[in-house]
C-alpha cells in the first residue's frame, strides 16, 4: 500500500515558534503508518521542495513533452498511490492555501476513487479544527473521499519533537497512538478495499474522467432542440 503525506505548508521561519511546526505533524502520521502496517510505502510531499511558476498553471494543461519533470514525476506518485493524509494548519478559518495550490496543480482524476485522511494542527488550543471543515468538501471534489475521522493536534511544539517523535514531556502517549490510529486505521481500511474494488472493477469504465472542456460535467440542455 502506497501513502502519500501531503504537508501543507510552506512557512519556514517564525513566528510562530518553532519554525515548520506542521512538519513535525506530518513526519508523526509517516512514522505511525510505518510501525502500524508491514507493507506500507510512505512518502512525505513537502511543498518546499518544488518549484512551481509564478504564474499558475496545473499539470494537465502542458503539453506532454513540455511538463517540467518535477511536476510530473509527483503527478506519477499521486497516481500510483493508494491514500493520501492531507496535513494543514489553519489559515483564517480555512485550509492552507500552499495545500490547496500544491493539491490544485493536479487533476481529479489522479486522486480519484481513493480515501484520504484529515490531519489539522496549531501552536494554539484549537488544533485547526476550523480548517477541516472546508477540507472535506476539496478533497470529497478531488476524488479522494475523506475518511470519518479526523486528527486535530492542539499546541503541536508540546506534542512532538522535530523529527515527528513523541516529546519526552508527554505522559499520554498511548492515548495519543490510539487517537493517531482511529483515524489512520480507518484509512488503511478503505485504502485496501478501494485497492482489491480497483482491481476487479476497472471505475473509469463506469465514470469517464473529466479531461478537457467543463461542459462535460453538465447536464443536458433541455432549451436545446
Amino acid at each position: 500500500m502506497k501513502y502519500l503525506v501531503f504537508l501543507g505548508t510552506v512557512r519556514d521561519s517564525t513566528p510562530p515558534k518553532p519554525a515548520r511546526l506542521g512538519e513535525r505533524v506530518a513526519k508523526a502520521c509517516v512514522n505511525y503508518l510505518e510501525q502500524s502496517f508491514d507493507d506500507a510505502e510512505v512518502e512525505l510531499v513537502d511543498p518546499l521542495d518544488y518549484s512551481f511558476d509564478d504564474v499558475f498553471k496545473p499539470h494537465f494543461s502542458y503539453h506532454e513533452k513540455d511538463v517540467p519533470e518535477q511536476l510530473d514525476a509527483l503527478a506519477k506518485k499521486i497516481e500510483a498511490a493508494d491514500a493520501y493524509v492531507m496535513v494543514s494548519p489553519e489559515y483564517n478559518h480555512s485550509m492552507s492555501p500552499a495545500l490547496a495550490n500544491l493539491l490544485n496543480h493536479f487533476g481529479a482524476s489522479l486522486y480519484s476513487y481513493k480515501p484520504s485522511a484529515i490531519v489539522t494542527y496549531s501552536a494554539g488550543q484549537w488544533g485547526g479544527v476550523r480548517a477541516a471543515v472546508n477540507m472535506r468538501t476539496f478533497m470529497s471534489e478531488l476524488g479522494c473521499l475523506p475518511v470519518s475521522a479526523m486528527i486535530h493536534v492542539p499546541k503541536a511544539q508540546t506534542v512532538f519533537e522535530e523529527n515527528g517523535k513523541f516529546n519526552q514531556e508527554v505522559k499520554d502517549t498511548e492515548r495519543w497512538i490510539q487517537y493517531f490510529g482511529r483515524t489512520l486505521n480507518q484509512l488503511f481500511w478503505w485504502a485496501e478495499a478501494a485497492q482489491k474494488q480497483r482491481e476487479a472493477l476497472n471505475p473509469r469504465k463506469l465514470v469517464s474522467d473529466f479531461k478537457s472542456d467543463p461542459s462535460q460535467r453538465n447536464a443536458p440542455d433541455s432549451d436545446r432542440k
